[in-house]
């Protein structure tokens, strides 16, 4: 599967819509690391049909980075089922890609919605 281009208007739509993984790599084209670590990105993308990979450019997109927080580039971010898994700025080598994959693949997602329903309510509650 390709990488493809998430922008302001993509963005939020492709982030709760997937039941599979998204993960989004934040980059700029003068950015260093961003261009050393987009094959490895890129060849993940090709042998995990089964995950989104998607790439915000922040240099065209600096609203949508600067919404996220997003201070240094490279950083990656994880969703699935609308709920951030992962966020870590810096470039991953090929082998800590593929755990990260492992990893996120491997959550249970009813799990996961269940500790938020409980946070929520305590923090309703709370008020």
């Amino acid at each position: 599967m390709s990488v493809i281009e998430l922008t302001q208007a993509t963005f939020q739509a492709a982030t709760q819509s997937e039941k599979q993984p998204i993960i989004i790599d934040f980059w700029a084209p003068w950015c260093g690391p961003c261009r050393h670590f987009a094959p490895t990105f890129h060849a993940a993308a090709e042998k995990h049909q089964d995950v989104t990979f998607a790439s915000v450019n922040t240099e065209e997109q600096q609203e949508l980075a600067m919404g996220l927080r997003i201070r240094s580039i490279p950083t990656l971010m994880v969703f699935r089922e609308n709920v951030l898994l992962f966020q870590q700025a810096g470039a991953l080598g090929a082998a800590q890609l593929e755990d990260l994959i492992t990893q996120v693949k491997a959550v249970d997602m009813t799990k996961v919605h269940a500790e938020i329903a409980a946070q929520e309510k305590t923090s309703a509650t709370a008020h």
